[in-house]
């Protein structure tokens, strides 16, 4: 379906003459994004466990795999500058935008830990799904055309995510 509408672009602008640009998002996370009901990503979902973990007493989660899953996390501020920054180009061809920096499940779970300074048991689910193994963001062409690439640091932008879905807890 992507691949679709990317093709759906192209063509409407060697057709129509209509201007479009296609960005391909790696994980975004960040304040006020899903972080229950299922739709969260693995960032605002492993911050709410460790929250509700702390609060609880109990110390453990559950993760689902092995935790040896790789992606990159971008932090929202980064996805707007980067749709800024394309949107002030005549660019057209389709661009990643997303952190190039790899992490595993488990490497994101110890950035939680620290940040909400705690020490978690890993409950492994190792039959839920997983997605793919790994993904990671080639920002090679993003720094070219652009001149830029994501700059905030995964552990900054889990920080903010964290200390918010922490609030929204705290709320309810």
């Amino acid at each position: 379906m992507k691949l679709f509408s990317e093709q759906m672009c192209k063509y409407y602008r060697q057709d129509f003459g209509i201007q479009t640009q296609v960005f391909r998002f790696h994980n975004v996370c960040g304040p006020h994004g899903a972080w229950e009901g299922g739709r969260e990503k693995a960032p605002a979902a492993i911050c709410r466990k460790i929250i509700e973990a702390k609060q609880s007493g109990k110390h453990e989660i559950d993760v689902w795999g092995d935790g040896n899953q790789t992606r990159s996390f971008m932090y929202i501020d980064d996805c707007i500058t980067g749709l800024d920054l394309l949107m002030a180009t005549d660019y057209s061809g389709p661009l990643n935008l997303g952190r190039s920096e790899l992490v595993t499940i488990n490497q994101l779970i110890d950035l939680i830990e620290k940040i909400a300074d705690i020490e978690v048991t890993r409950n492994y689910q190792l039959d839920k799904p997983q997605g793919v193994r790994g993904r990671n963001s080639d920002n090679t062409s993003i720094k070219n055309i652009l001149n830029w690439e994501p700059r905030i640091d995964l552990e900054t932008g889990l920080k903010q995510t964290y200390d918010w879905i922490y609030s929204q807890i705290l709320s309810e």
